[in-house]
């Protein structure tokens, strides 16, 4: 993959977002600000119907939500932090990092090699307080690049 799968322009520090919706929502915004997605509402969609089969959130504070769509123009992952957290059904409580996962339908299996890349680095304490205390979006980005993308 030559385009880096997170930007600093795909990173939300502290959202306002408080539902799990709204989160989601405001990620795909940057998502097609910067031309990943084509269609909000059809990407939505995709995002939700993926919600109601299992909510994705994680333990130790982590909201994945993830889905392929027509309307991915490039593997992406949008990622927010959030001091309050927002509700994603862990049984360990709200999520304080989410990773928007954004996939091209028909593609290879991109988007799950990231989603098993943040799974597994998200269990490191180190890797997961260093993106939720992290103030600047560039670290946010290069962090996710360098760890997540093969």
């Amino acid at each position: 993959m030559s385009t880096p799968v997170t930007t600093p322009a795909l990173v939300s520090i502290d959202t306002q977002a408080t539902t799990k919706a709204d989160v989601i929502r405001e990620l795909a915004e940057r998502l097609v600000a910067e031309g990943r997605v084509t269609d909000i509402d059809s990407y939505l969609a995709d995002v939700a119907k993926r919600e109601e089969v299992m909510a994705t959130g994680i333990q130790g504070g982590i909201g994945i939500p993830h889905a392929r769509s027509e309307c991915v123009t490039a593997p992406s992952v949008a990622v927010a932090t959030s001091k309050d957290g927002i509700p994603f059904g862990a049984p360990d409580g709200p999520a304080h990092l989410i990773f928007l996962i954004a996939a091209p339908t028909g593609a290879d299996d991109s988007h799950l090699q990231i989603l098993a890349a943040i799974a597994r680095r998200v269990m490191r304490d180190e890797f997961r307080d260093a993106l939720r205390t992290a103030t600047d979006p560039a670290f946010i980005a290069d962090t996710m690049t360098k760890e997540v993308q093969q």
